[in-house]
């Protein structure tokens, strides 16, 4: 009997037992740090280039806003050149089109002289990073060709191709290809050698090595030169258009040029800026989800 009173009544105790205490969930104190860091990453990342921009066009509106000279206020830009910045996809037909269309035709360029480059190059710059004979054969004369400035190329590429197209394609791709071979070379040389230790054990071919072992590892510089060839693609082609003709945005800055429309021209820089911003950033984003953020030492 003492054991059975020294027993508690289960219910009994549950009684005796405080309550547990249900505190309702509320995502309030959450969502006000995550829009906290939002609003403060934007302040730092928005607000600084906005003042400095402010601070351009005040220096340049106080300038350039006497009669005499010799290039356009802001103010002015936006008077004659309304159009163009509101609406970029006009079409009258012929050579009277927006700006928007104009880009559109000059990246259709770069992405076919851009993407053969970048193909080319990985292939180039890994066998010249595996093989030391490639390397000692090939890297002098690349490193020749690729001082070349890009218009010094459009003579031989009309002479060879008859048509201007193909020729600011060519010049786009011999443009942008140096540093994609020259950044694959340098990943594939400084791939560690516990990696390809496990290739051999594993018996890799060259094509597993290749896309198994090479790619991930020198994918951070094969990205690092993919985004300075495309900036020089972008340049390129802006140059090429100015002597081949068509409805690309470097002819428009020609032509605007010989029709003394300057504030046309500045409109066209600041789109040509923008899609070059635009270009880099998209390279540099898909080159971090890819390496999953790793960098080239």
């Amino acid at each position: 009997m003492p054991a059975l009173a020294s027993q508690e009544n289960p219910s009994t105790a549950a009684a005796t037992k405080p309550a547990a205490k249900v505190l309702p969930f509320s995502g309030k104190h959450g969502s006000r740090i995550d829009f906290r860091r939002t609003a403060i990453a934007a302040f730092r990342n928005v607000v600084p280039p906005v003042v400095v921009l402010a601070l351009i066009l005040l220096m340049w509106q106080v300038l350039c806003s006497s009669p005499d000279a010799s290039l356009p206020s802001p103010h002015q830009v936006w008077q004659e050149s309304y159009d163009l910045i509101a609406y970029p996809f006009f079409n009258n037909g012929s050579q009277d089109i927006g700006l928007g269309w104009r880009v559109l035709v000059s990246l259709q360029r770069v992405l076919y002289g851009f993407g053969l480059a970048a193909v080319t190059g990985v292939i180039i710059g890994a066998i010249i990073g595996q093989s030391v004979w490639a390397m000692r054969g090939l890297d002098p004369i690349f490193q020749v060709l690729r001082t070349v400035p890009p218009l010094a190329w459009l003579p031989l590429s009309l002479a060879a191709f008859q048509d201007s197209n193909p020729s600011a394609i060519f010049v786009i791709f011999i443009t942008s290809i140096w540093p994609v071979i020259i950044n694959t070379a340098v990943g594939v040389r400084n791939i560690p050698q516990d990696y390809r230790n496990v290739a051999e054990v594993l018996r890799l071919n060259q094509f597993e090595f290749f896309w198994k072992i090479m790619l991930p590892s020198a994918a951070p510089y094969i990205f690092t030169g993919l985004r300075i060839g495309v900036g020089l693609s972008w340049l390129a082609i802006v140059a090429a258009e100015m002597l081949t003709g068509g409805v690309g945005i470097g002819f428009f800055i020609w032509d605007a040029w010989n029709s003394s429309r300057l504030p046309d021209i500045i409109v066209a820089l600041a789109y040509i800026g923008i899609v070059g911003f635009v270009l880099d950033k998209l390279v540099g984003a898909l080159g971090k989800l890819i390496t999953r953020g790793a960098t080239a030492n």
